[in-house]
Protein backbone atom coordinates (compact mmCIF):
# COMPACT_ATOMS: atom_id res chain seq x y z
CA UNK A 1 0.00 0.00 0.00
CA UNK A 2 1.58 3.60 -1.13
CA UNK A 3 2.22 6.21 1.62
CA UNK A 4 -0.84 8.17 2.93
CA UNK A 5 -1.56 10.67 3.66
CA UNK A 6 0.22 12.08 0.58
CA UNK A 7 3.67 14.45 1.06
CA UNK A 8 3.27 17.85 1.17
CA UNK A 9 6.16 20.24 -0.25
CA UNK A 10 5.46 23.24 2.42
CA UNK A 11 4.00 21.72 5.63
CA UNK A 12 3.96 18.91 7.77
CA UNK A 13 0.34 17.28 9.24
CA UNK A 14 -0.75 17.78 13.25
CA UNK A 15 -2.24 15.21 14.99
CA UNK A 16 -4.22 15.87 18.15
CA UNK A 17 -2.69 15.64 21.94
CA UNK A 18 -3.53 13.40 24.53
CA UNK A 19 -7.37 14.09 24.63
CA UNK A 20 -8.32 11.10 26.66
CA UNK A 21 -5.71 12.53 29.48
CA UNK A 22 -6.69 16.40 29.03
CA UNK A 23 -10.76 14.90 29.17
CA UNK A 24 -10.37 12.84 32.45
CA UNK A 25 -7.64 14.92 34.52
CA UNK A 26 -8.37 18.64 33.52
CA UNK A 27 -12.22 18.19 32.98
CA UNK A 28 -13.16 15.37 35.28
CA UNK A 29 -14.94 13.16 32.73
CA UNK A 30 -14.96 9.75 33.25
CA UNK A 31 -13.42 7.67 30.87
CA UNK A 32 -14.71 3.70 31.71
CA UNK A 33 -12.37 1.68 30.07
CA UNK A 34 -10.83 4.67 29.02
CA UNK A 35 -12.86 4.86 25.97
CA UNK A 36 -14.04 8.15 24.29
CA UNK A 37 -17.37 6.89 22.52
CA UNK A 38 -19.95 7.12 24.88
CA UNK A 39 -18.98 10.89 25.55
CA UNK A 40 -21.12 11.29 22.19
CA UNK A 41 -24.43 10.84 24.09
CA UNK A 42 -23.34 13.08 26.36
CA UNK A 43 -24.59 16.57 25.68
CA UNK A 44 -22.33 18.42 28.34
CA UNK A 45 -19.14 16.22 27.70
CA UNK A 46 -19.71 16.36 24.18
CA UNK A 47 -19.16 20.25 23.89
CA UNK A 48 -16.14 19.78 26.13
CA UNK A 49 -14.29 17.31 23.47
CA UNK A 50 -15.22 19.69 20.72
CA UNK A 51 -13.91 22.69 22.05
CA UNK A 52 -10.70 20.75 22.93
CA UNK A 53 -10.47 19.48 18.97
CA UNK A 54 -11.21 22.81 17.99
CA UNK A 55 -8.64 24.33 20.17
CA UNK A 56 -6.18 21.38 18.00
CA UNK A 57 -7.79 23.09 14.91
CA UNK A 58 -6.75 26.56 16.05
CA UNK A 59 -3.07 25.57 16.54
CA UNK A 60 -2.72 23.86 12.83
CA UNK A 61 -4.25 27.04 11.67
CA UNK A 62 -2.03 29.67 13.06
CA UNK A 63 0.78 27.12 12.19
CA UNK A 64 -0.11 26.52 8.47
CA UNK A 65 0.13 22.62 9.05
CA UNK A 66 -2.06 20.14 7.81
CA UNK A 67 -4.45 16.94 9.68
CA UNK A 68 -4.16 14.06 10.47
CA UNK A 69 -6.74 13.55 13.14
CA UNK A 70 -8.68 10.77 14.78
CA UNK A 71 -11.50 11.02 17.33
CA UNK A 72 -13.20 8.27 19.70
CA UNK A 73 -13.59 5.39 18.47
CA UNK A 74 -10.28 3.74 19.95
CA UNK A 75 -12.45 1.33 22.00
CA UNK A 76 -14.83 0.20 19.69
CA UNK A 77 -13.96 -3.15 18.71
CA UNK A 78 -15.83 -5.86 20.08
CA UNK A 79 -14.55 -6.91 23.30
CA UNK A 80 -13.63 -3.49 24.97
CA UNK A 81 -17.69 -2.67 23.81
CA UNK A 82 -18.82 -5.51 25.03
CA UNK A 83 -17.50 -4.64 28.54
CA UNK A 84 -19.09 -1.23 28.05
CA UNK A 85 -22.63 -2.89 27.28
CA UNK A 86 -22.53 -2.06 23.51
CA UNK A 87 -23.28 -4.85 20.88
CA UNK A 88 -22.07 -4.74 17.20
CA UNK A 89 -24.53 -2.91 15.85
CA UNK A 90 -24.15 -0.13 18.14
CA UNK A 91 -20.62 -0.17 17.83
CA UNK A 92 -20.97 0.51 14.41
CA UNK A 93 -23.46 3.00 14.65
CA UNK A 94 -20.52 4.68 17.02
CA UNK A 95 -17.63 3.97 14.44
CA UNK A 96 -20.16 5.88 11.86
CA UNK A 97 -20.99 8.88 13.94
CA UNK A 98 -17.43 9.46 15.29
CA UNK A 99 -16.33 10.00 11.51
CA UNK A 100 -19.02 12.16 10.84
CA UNK A 101 -18.26 14.31 13.81
CA UNK A 102 -14.95 14.75 13.04
CA UNK A 103 -16.27 15.75 9.08
CA UNK A 104 -18.46 18.33 10.51
CA UNK A 105 -15.02 19.98 12.50
CA UNK A 106 -13.25 19.66 9.09
CA UNK A 107 -15.90 21.88 7.29
CA UNK A 108 -15.80 24.07 9.79
CA UNK A 109 -12.01 25.07 9.63
CA UNK A 110 -12.06 24.34 5.93
CA UNK A 111 -11.28 28.18 4.77
CA UNK A 112 -8.78 27.97 7.83
CA UNK A 113 -7.06 24.67 7.79
CA UNK A 114 -6.26 22.77 4.30
CA UNK A 115 -4.71 19.43 3.86
CA UNK A 116 -7.26 17.58 6.89
CA UNK A 117 -7.60 14.03 6.84
CA UNK A 118 -9.59 12.13 8.77
CA UNK A 119 -9.19 8.80 10.81
CA UNK A 120 -10.59 5.97 12.33
CA UNK A 121 -8.92 4.57 15.80
CA UNK A 122 -7.97 0.76 15.55
CA UNK A 123 -7.04 0.08 19.19
CA UNK A 124 -5.45 -3.44 20.18
CA UNK A 125 -7.75 -6.14 21.41
CA UNK A 126 -5.94 -6.63 24.59
CA UNK A 127 -4.01 -3.88 26.98
CA UNK A 128 -1.37 -1.39 25.25
CA UNK A 129 0.39 -1.15 28.36
CA UNK A 130 1.20 -5.02 28.64
CA UNK A 131 2.40 -7.24 25.56
CA UNK A 132 -0.46 -7.62 23.72
CA UNK A 133 -0.98 -11.36 24.51
CA UNK A 134 -1.53 -14.31 23.25
CA UNK A 135 -3.12 -13.20 19.79
CA UNK A 136 -2.11 -14.47 16.88
CA UNK A 137 -2.00 -13.12 13.30
CA UNK A 138 -5.29 -14.99 12.18
CA UNK A 139 -7.23 -13.68 15.27
CA UNK A 140 -6.27 -10.06 15.37
CA UNK A 141 -7.20 -9.96 11.15
CA UNK A 142 -10.49 -11.22 11.89
CA UNK A 143 -10.76 -9.24 15.26
CA UNK A 144 -9.84 -5.79 13.52
CA UNK A 145 -11.75 -6.33 10.60
CA UNK A 146 -15.21 -5.87 11.54
CA UNK A 147 -14.25 -2.03 12.45
CA UNK A 148 -11.72 -1.36 9.47
CA UNK A 149 -14.64 -2.75 7.75
CA UNK A 150 -16.97 0.11 8.96
CA UNK A 151 -14.51 2.89 8.67
CA UNK A 152 -14.48 1.56 5.16
CA UNK A 153 -17.94 2.21 4.78
CA UNK A 154 -18.20 5.25 7.13
CA UNK A 155 -15.93 6.52 4.39
CA UNK A 156 -13.09 7.50 6.54
CA UNK A 157 -9.74 8.61 4.93
CA UNK A 158 -8.04 6.03 6.65
CA UNK A 159 -7.10 4.47 9.45
CA UNK A 160 -4.29 4.85 12.97
CA UNK A 161 -3.83 1.61 14.94
CA UNK A 162 -1.76 3.37 18.27
CA UNK A 163 -0.92 1.80 20.96
CA UNK A 164 -0.04 -1.74 19.74
CA UNK A 165 3.03 -3.62 21.12
CA UNK A 166 2.95 -6.95 19.64
CA UNK A 167 4.29 -8.07 16.34
CA UNK A 168 1.49 -10.57 15.74
CA UNK A 169 -1.28 -8.87 16.58
CA UNK A 170 -0.25 -5.66 14.20
CA UNK A 171 0.61 -7.75 11.36
CA UNK A 172 -3.22 -9.16 11.14
CA UNK A 173 -4.57 -5.62 11.88
CA UNK A 174 -2.44 -4.81 8.64
CA UNK A 175 -3.23 -7.33 7.11
CA UNK A 176 -6.99 -6.81 7.42
CA UNK A 177 -7.03 -3.08 6.20
CA UNK A 178 -5.00 -4.55 3.13
CA UNK A 179 -7.93 -6.96 2.56
CA UNK A 180 -10.18 -4.18 2.75
CA UNK A 181 -8.51 -1.49 1.22
CA UNK A 182 -8.25 1.15 3.53
CA UNK A 183 -4.76 2.35 4.37
CA UNK A 184 -3.45 2.24 6.99
CA UNK A 185 -0.79 4.02 9.94
CA UNK A 186 0.81 1.52 12.78
CA UNK A 187 1.61 3.01 15.66
CA UNK A 188 3.68 1.29 17.92
CA UNK A 189 4.51 1.79 21.93
CA UNK A 190 7.67 1.97 23.38
CA UNK A 191 8.88 1.49 27.19
CA UNK A 192 11.29 3.47 28.68
CA UNK A 193 13.86 1.44 27.20
CA UNK A 194 12.87 2.32 24.07
CA UNK A 195 11.42 -1.27 23.54
CA UNK A 196 8.23 -2.69 22.73
CA UNK A 197 6.96 -4.04 26.06
CA UNK A 198 6.63 -7.59 24.11
CA UNK A 199 10.37 -8.07 23.93
CA UNK A 200 11.39 -6.65 20.24
CA UNK A 201 13.40 -2.97 19.77
CA UNK A 202 11.38 -0.77 17.11
CA UNK A 203 13.54 -1.87 14.38
CA UNK A 204 12.86 -5.03 14.88
CA UNK A 205 9.38 -4.83 14.88
CA UNK A 206 8.90 -2.41 11.60
CA UNK A 207 11.05 -4.61 9.58
CA UNK A 208 9.59 -7.89 10.67
CA UNK A 209 6.09 -6.47 10.16
CA UNK A 210 6.99 -5.01 6.72
CA UNK A 211 8.30 -8.44 5.48
CA UNK A 212 5.37 -10.35 6.94
CA UNK A 213 2.46 -8.10 5.54
CA UNK A 214 5.20 -7.14 2.48
CA UNK A 215 5.13 -3.36 3.18
CA UNK A 216 1.27 -3.22 3.63
CA UNK A 217 1.22 -0.52 5.82
CA UNK A 218 0.88 3.25 4.82
CA UNK A 219 3.24 4.16 7.91
CA UNK A 220 4.76 3.53 10.84
CA UNK A 221 4.68 5.53 14.09
CA UNK A 222 5.51 5.33 17.71
CA UNK A 223 3.14 7.18 20.48
CA UNK A 224 2.82 7.23 24.02
CA UNK A 225 6.68 7.48 24.44
CA UNK A 226 8.37 10.66 25.87
CA UNK A 227 11.47 11.83 23.54
CA UNK A 228 14.49 10.98 26.27
CA UNK A 229 12.24 7.37 26.09
CA UNK A 230 12.39 6.76 22.20
CA UNK A 231 16.00 8.25 21.33
CA UNK A 232 17.87 5.14 22.07
CA UNK A 233 15.12 3.32 19.33
CA UNK A 234 15.77 5.56 16.52
CA UNK A 235 19.82 5.22 17.13
CA UNK A 236 19.78 2.30 15.33
CA UNK A 237 20.34 3.34 11.97
CA UNK A 238 19.11 1.70 8.81
CA UNK A 239 16.54 1.94 5.68
CA UNK A 240 13.56 0.77 8.34
CA UNK A 241 13.66 4.77 9.56
CA UNK A 242 12.56 5.85 6.26
CA UNK A 243 8.91 3.60 6.87
CA UNK A 244 8.42 5.95 10.54
CA UNK A 245 6.61 8.76 9.60
CA UNK A 246 4.73 9.70 12.85
CA UNK A 247 5.54 10.52 16.31
CA UNK A 248 3.40 11.33 19.07
CA UNK A 249 5.18 11.80 22.38
CA UNK A 250 4.01 12.03 25.80
CA UNK A 251 4.61 15.19 27.34
CA UNK A 252 6.63 13.79 30.52
CA UNK A 253 8.84 10.97 31.13
CA UNK A 254 7.58 8.46 32.88
CA UNK A 255 6.31 4.78 33.21
CA UNK A 256 2.97 4.46 30.73
CA UNK A 257 0.97 2.79 33.71
CA UNK A 258 2.02 5.15 36.03
CA UNK A 259 1.20 8.02 34.38
CA UNK A 260 -2.58 7.29 33.36
CA UNK A 261 -2.89 6.30 37.25
CA UNK A 262 -1.86 9.50 38.71
CA UNK A 263 -4.79 11.28 39.02
CA UNK A 264 -3.91 14.32 38.04
CA UNK A 265 -2.72 15.89 34.73
CA UNK A 266 1.19 15.63 34.20
CA UNK A 267 2.05 18.32 31.30
CA UNK A 268 5.64 18.78 31.89
CA UNK A 269 7.12 21.91 30.10
CA UNK A 270 5.55 22.65 26.59
CA UNK A 271 8.29 24.68 25.58
CA UNK A 272 10.82 21.95 26.19
CA UNK A 273 8.91 19.23 24.68
CA UNK A 274 8.67 21.36 21.80
CA UNK A 275 12.42 21.80 21.47
CA UNK A 276 12.91 18.35 21.93
CA UNK A 277 10.27 17.49 19.08
CA UNK A 278 12.28 20.22 16.50
CA UNK A 279 15.27 18.40 17.12
CA UNK A 280 13.30 15.18 16.34
CA UNK A 281 12.55 16.79 12.88
CA UNK A 282 16.07 18.03 12.02
CA UNK A 283 17.68 14.55 12.47
CA UNK A 284 14.46 12.90 10.88
CA UNK A 285 12.99 15.17 8.50
CA UNK A 286 11.10 12.28 6.45
CA UNK A 287 8.36 12.32 9.96
CA UNK A 288 6.05 14.71 8.90
CA UNK A 289 2.63 13.71 11.39
CA UNK A 290 3.48 14.97 14.98
CA UNK A 291 1.23 15.38 18.03
CA UNK A 292 1.11 14.18 21.46
CA UNK A 293 0.04 11.94 23.68
CA UNK A 294 -0.40 11.72 27.17
CA UNK A 295 -0.74 15.15 29.18
CA UNK A 296 -0.36 16.99 26.18
CA UNK A 297 -3.12 19.52 25.07
CA UNK A 298 -3.15 22.93 22.63
CA UNK A 299 -0.06 24.19 24.50
CA UNK A 300 2.46 20.97 23.37
CA UNK A 301 1.15 21.37 20.08
CA UNK A 302 1.59 25.24 19.58
CA UNK A 303 5.19 24.45 20.90
CA UNK A 304 5.97 21.48 18.24
CA UNK A 305 4.64 23.03 15.52
CA UNK A 306 6.44 25.97 15.88
CA UNK A 307 9.60 24.37 16.14
CA UNK A 308 9.42 22.03 13.41
CA UNK A 309 8.01 24.58 11.23
CA UNK A 310 11.11 26.57 11.88
CA UNK A 311 13.60 23.68 11.20
CA UNK A 312 11.51 22.52 8.36
CA UNK A 313 12.68 26.24 6.76
CA UNK A 314 15.82 25.59 7.75
CA UNK A 315 16.60 22.81 6.18
CA UNK A 316 14.88 24.36 2.90
CA UNK A 317 16.83 27.19 2.70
Amino acid sequence: MQEFPPRLDNKFYLTEGGTETEIMYKWGIELPEFAMFPLLDNPEADSVVRDIYRRYFDVAAHHGTGMVIMGHDYRASSDWGAKLGYGPAELADMVRRTIAWLDNLRFEYEDRVSDVYISGCIGPRGDAYGTGGNISEDEAEDYHTTQLSTLKSAKADMAIAPGFNNIAEAVGVVRAATKIGIPLGLSLTLTTEGRLRSGPSLREAIETIDERTHGAAAWFGTNCSHPLEFASALADQGLWLDRLRCIRPNAVQMDKLALCKLGHLEDGDPVELGQQMGEVAANFPRVDILGGCCGTDERHLGQIAQRVNMVRRSLCA
